[in-house]
């Protein structure tokens, strides 16, 4: 997670990051070009279109927000309906592919990630780390003999690229389903020699999302909407690769169903309750519903919503800030929902420092986030 640390920082942060997402959205009011030129029926995505789009696209013709709806084609035509309808019905087929999920996968692929002394994008480690996600990923395509899923590196203006597997939808009209955690790592008081294992910080959410992603496949997952897996670089130098990846799809047009990101899944205090705590800040509170009625369905655990009662006032807690890479996209109008390992104040305490080890983690906690990430995939895909 990408944590500010000091108040003069968090300005400085703040000024220079979050204000481009919104000038970009206050151009487009301005050009008077509506929201709803983004129901337009669009081909399906190429993504190495939209890779091509990276370098120097102008940005005029972003639209000021997507919806959060669905397209159902009918005799050639698309009528919109509610983004989520059903919320919750295909337990039957997503309940016995949980009992499939391999905590062990998780394990090993988690003890590599943290072997590296850091993943920081600026260093040389921080590129063989991407290196090793891309080759898991690709190994986990191919020997599920999926020929038809696409695992591509997103390259950036730094060394360190994105991974991007991408399901393909029967239905190329439809809106993109995404999941998204971030492999880099950091230490923060040393960020281009110190080590920086980030286990939690977000080797836990990045195993998740490989695990996930693993078991839809060897589940025989086809879904109707296209279903991408992201795994962000630079998320610790101020949320860069998921910024870059965000904006090209803005730039492309790109209608997204919804986005779920995981930043560390693997911790709570002792003595605290055990939950999912949820984000509000820079979510969408539709999609943060259809998440509650995940949980509730496909998780041993409750929900939270990270908020805290301050008298008579209820004020978000320190995420109000963008602390993670769902921000990027949610400033950019898409519907995202943001779901970690405690309340803020209970989880891990060894983010950005040497100590962010595998030891600390909690499998049977971190695991449930591998199942959220499942039904959010079938359940919102198919």
């Amino acid at each position: 997670m990408y944590l500010l640390l000091g108040s003069l920082l968090t300005v400085v942060l703040i000024a220079n990051a979050v204000p481009t997402y919104y000038d970009k959205i206050v151009d487009s009011k301005i050009n008077g070009r509506s929201s709803t030129s983004t129901l337009k029926k669009n081909p399906q995505l190429d993504i190495r279109k939209v890779h091509a789009l990276q370098q120097g696209l102008p940005t005029s013709n972003i639209v000021a927000s997507i919806t959060c709806i669905k397209h159902v084609v009918v005799a050639n035509s698309t009528k919109l309906t509610s983004c989520i309808d059903p919320p919750v019905s295909h337990q039957e087929v997503i309940k016995p592919m949980l009992e499939n999920i391999s905590v062990c996968n998780m394990q090993m692929q988690l003890d590599h990630l943290a072997g590296f002394f850091t993943r920081y994008y600026k260093s040389p480690m921080g590129l063989l780390a991407s290196n090793y996600v891309l080759d898991i990923v690709r190994g986990v395509a191919g020997d599920a003999s999926r020929s038809d899923v696409s695992v591509t590196a997103f390259n950036h203006n730094w060394s360190q690229p994105s991974i991007i597997a991408r399901i393909p939808g029967s239905s190329p009209l439809l809106p993109i389903v995404i999941l998204g955690a971030h492999f880099d790592s950091i230490n923060a008081k040393d960020p281009d020699n110190g080590q920086a294992p980030g286990a939690d910080d977000d080797g836990t959410g990045t195993v998740n999302l490989i695990e996930a992603f693993r078991t839809l496949l060897m589940g025989g997952f086809r879904p109707s909407h296209p279903v991408e897996f992201h795994w962000y670089a630079a998320e610790e130098g101020g949320l860069l690769g998921s910024r870059d990846i965000a904006t090209t799809y803005k730039n492309a047009n790109a209608e997204v169903l919804g986005y779920m990101n995981l930043d560390e899944t693997g911790y709570f205090k002792p003595g605290t309750r055990e939950v999912i705590a949820m984000q509000p800040a820079f979510t969408n509170g539709e999609l943060n519903v259809f998440l509650q009625a995940l949980i509730t369905n496909y998780t041993r655990l409750p929900f939270v919503m990270d908020i805290e009662a301050s008298g008579q006032a209820t004020q978000v807690l320190q995420c109000n800030y963008t602390c993670a890479d769902h921000a990027t996209w949610g400033l950019l109008g898409y519907p995202t929902t943001f779901p970690y390992e405690a309340m803020i104040g209970y989880g891990t305490r060894s983010l950005h420092t040497a100590e962010d080890t595998p030891d600390k983690v909690n499998w049977t906690h971190s695991v449930e986030f591998t199942k959220l990430a499942v039904a959010f995939a079938y359940e919102l895909g198919i």
